[in-house]
């Protein structure tokens, strides 16, 4: 559990990146990330962050969905304690709140790339493979959607490229679609030449049975 924690903080804050402007996330992230790596006392304040920002606007989509990932990252701790039937309740909590953000606002990038980065840091971890995979996909369909959206706003720098191309050649791996995955892996090669981003996709195609499930793509000043 606690590696699904960490693999949550990091995978969040990388793919955070693609994300530009002053906007909602750039008030909560940096909480949210020291919280997810385990400083439980930003993590609340980050927590409530949003929930004043829900208070004033139940609407806020951007506040909706950093709590439901706020909620997704405590249900692990409470599975962790062996609280079995709270850490279900928040889970099921974080999840809702998540895809009632993305429904509000489903084409913006502040709700789709935390529901997205969120699904899938947690769900290789979760024991149940039929609740897992509907979340892998749907976090594939987030950052797929996203791809299209920042085409359609022009270049995006070489890291938010890597993390949103890694994020899905590692999503459609753990969905079993090796073809596709290696695809987003080769796009990395060519697009990224002379990156980490190269670097790292290029043992992933020479070496994949050497990848594990929770391997995860992120390289960045996060880290």
């Amino acid at each position: 559990m606690q590696r699904m924690t960490t693999a949550l903080a990091v995978l969040i804050a990388s793919a955070s990146a693609v994300l530009v402007a002053q906007r909602f996330d750039n008030v909560v992230r940096a909480d949210f990330f020291a919280g997810f790596r385990g400083d439980e006392a930003r993590l609340t304040r980050a927590m409530a962050t949003c929930e004043r920002a829900l208070a004033d606007d139940p609407g806020n989509a951007a506040a909706m969905v950093w709590h439901g990932a706020g909620l997704f990252y405590r249900s692990g701790g409470q599975f962790q304690a062996g609280n079995w039937k709270d850490g279900m309740a928040t889970q099921e909590r974080g999840l809702k709140e998540m895809d009632a953000a993305v429904a509000l606002q489903p084409d913006d990038l502040q709700t789709l790339i935390p529901r997205g980065a969120v699904l899938l840091a947690g769900a290789p971890h979760l024991p149940d493979l039929t609740v897992a995979r509907p979340l892998l996909e749907k976090a594939v369909g987030d950052y797929e959607k996203v791809s299209a959206l920042q085409v359609a706003n022009g270049p995006m720098a070489a890291h938010s490229r890597g993390e949103l191309l890694g994020g899905l050649a590692v999503g459609y791996r753990l969905l079993g679609d090796n073809e596709k995955s290696m695809t987003y892996l080769q796009r990395i090669v060519k697009e990224l030449p002379n990156t980490e981003y190269a670097a790292r996709a290029s043992a992933w195609i020479a070496n994949p049975a050497t990848v594990k499930p929770t391997d995860r793509f992120c390289i960045g000043c996060h880290e």
